[in-house]
């Protein structure tokens, strides 16, 4: 009752699955060599040399949001103290998403973006930090489009704490604040035995000269600058 068994008829079918299941396979393995080309390519743009002004991207697919004009981003580098540079500067680690985020735009605007731009604090351009960069790409006319924020966010007094390098006027009113703490400090009767106006400010002066020393002292020590020179510029010292 049984049927006979078709040992070519088997070995046909074993012949077709296999090679069904190696066509299948050769499908994958090519689909992650291309993901993989793709993604060597983006590290390499991310990486390199950026002579890219913009790139065409569809604007009725941008999300208005992620938008920003170089000017807004120039206010935030000089308020919190970050430098806007090419990623070829940035030593820290692009993650994962990023990438990912990438590839996804390219595939829906149809193009290979170039000319990455990074907003990070400028420690993460010389070693790695868990602060809060920003990855950009130009658009054209001074627009940038943000791709991708990974890390931490900035200390919530980030911008009290970095306003006294904003410019020189800054500065010195903090110096002439801690200057007048330092006097209140001193007390009465240290240099003479009845205290009088004249003293006070003759202390301060005193005062005044030594933080401005030390102040003066630490910016040329280190190359410092105020905010408005670096927040664009690739030097160290800057």
């Amino acid at each position: 009752m049984l049927p006979r068994t078709n040992i070519e008829e088997k070995l046909q079918n074993l012949r077709s699955r296999t090679a069904h299941e190696d066509k299948l396979l050769s499908e994958v393995y090519e689909l992650l060599r291309q993901d993989q080309e793709k993604e060597n390519r983006i590290e390499a743009n991310i990486s390199g040399k950026n002579d890219k002004r913009d790139n065409a991207f569809d604007f009725d697919l941008l999300e208005t949001e992620n938008i920003f004009h170089i000017d807004q981003i120039r206010n935030i580098c000089i308020d919190y103290r970050l430098r806007f540079l090419d990623t070829k500067y940035f030593k820290g680690q692009i993650p994962a998403e990023a990438i990912s985020r990438i590839k996804k735009l390219e595939k829906e605007h149809n193009l290979e973006i170039k000319g990455y731009k990074i907003i990070a604090p400028s420690k993460l351009f010389k070693l790695e930090d868990k602060d809060d960069p920003l990855l950009f790409a130009p658009i054209g006319n001074g627009y940038y489009y943000l791709i991708h924020k990974w890390g931490n966010d900035l200390h919530p007094l980030r911008k009290a704490l970095v306003w006294p390098f904003r410019n020189i006027i800054n500065l010195t009113a903090l110096v002439v604040l801690i200057s007048y703490l330092a006097t209140l400090l001193v007390p009465e009767g240290l240099f003479s035995k009845s205290s009088s106006t004249a003293e006070f400010w003759i202390i301060f002066f005193f005062m005044f000269k030594s933080v401005a020393a030390v102040v003066i002292f630490y910016g040329f020590a280190l190359g410092k600058n105020f905010n408005p020179a670096i927040w664009n510029s690739r030097y160290f010292n800057a």
